[in-house]
């Protein structure tokens, strides 16, 4: 990682506490930040993998461009099981 995202990703407590807003929907998007108070790391904040699996999948279809919206996930069962 390099110096310039390092420093990108490092915020004073002061800042955090001005700005909560703005960071939270950083993090929920996806970026981390660690939190400095007085030149010293107090904790880092970062997106929450809910389910233990960060990493794991992968995209196979989106839905979204076959139909604006999506497509009904029982439609999606109905197709498949007419191909089995």
């Amino acid at each position: 990682m390099s110096t310039k995202t390092m420093k990108q990703n490092i915020i004073g407590l002061k800042d955090l506490r001005l700005n909560a807003s703005k960071y939270i929907e950083r993090v929920q998007k996806g970026h981390s930040f660690l939190v400095m108070k007085r030149s010293n790391p107090i904790f880092r904040m970062e997106p929450v993998d809910e389910w233990g699996d960060e990493g794991i999948w992968e995209k196979v279809v989106d839905f979204t461009k076959i139909k604006k919206g999506g497509v009904p996930a029982a439609d999606v069962l109905a197709a498949l099981r007419r191909m089995a």
